[in-house]
């Protein structure tokens, strides 16, 4: 299924590219969350007429990633859980945990930019977590486990 990207998409393109696309992600990804239009003749008429705006709009967008990112380098966040003698956490730690600690240290983020390569957190320890708040953009933020005392 062909569909006309109307931002950046990560491993896709960037705006105005043209796309072969499986139809599932098309339907159930792309167009619902207005990342891309199908592409018929009218669609690509209307997008070249709609072209600057939808241009100076993801520029708008990095510019405000890019502000975001400055304030979350150097946040460091100390995540405390209840822990075994052995460092093992009871339970886990996931993205909503640490996206309220990022958030209470004074830089508001959402649970779906944690990036969680190894999955969620079951040892105690210092982790190097990745904020994805762009396409472009991807900040290292430093979260440590604790274990409660």
């Amino acid at each position: 299924m062909e569909v006309i990207l109307l931002e950046k998409v990560v491993n896709l393109g960037n705006l105005g590219d043209k796309v072969n696309v499986k139809s599932g992600f098309a339907r159930n990804f792309l167009v619902p969350q207005k990342k891309a239009v199908m592409a018929t003749k009218e669609k690509i008429a209307e997008f070249e007429s709609r072209r600057a705006d939808l241009e100076r709009a993801a520029a708008e967008k990095l510019t405000a990633a890019q502000k975001r990112a400055d304030a979350l380098s150097g946040v460091e966040v100390v995540i405390t859980h209840k822990a075994g003698e052995e460092g093992k956490l009871f339970g886990s730690v996931g993205t909503l945990d640490i996206a309220e600690a990022i958030t209470a240290a004074g830089a508001a983020v959402d649970k779906s930019e944690i990036r969680l390569p190894e999955g969620i957190i079951r040892q105690i320890g210092e982790y190097a977590i990745d904020v994805n708040l762009h396409a472009d953009i991807t900040v290292a933020v430093a979260v440590q486990i604790a274990a409660e005392e």
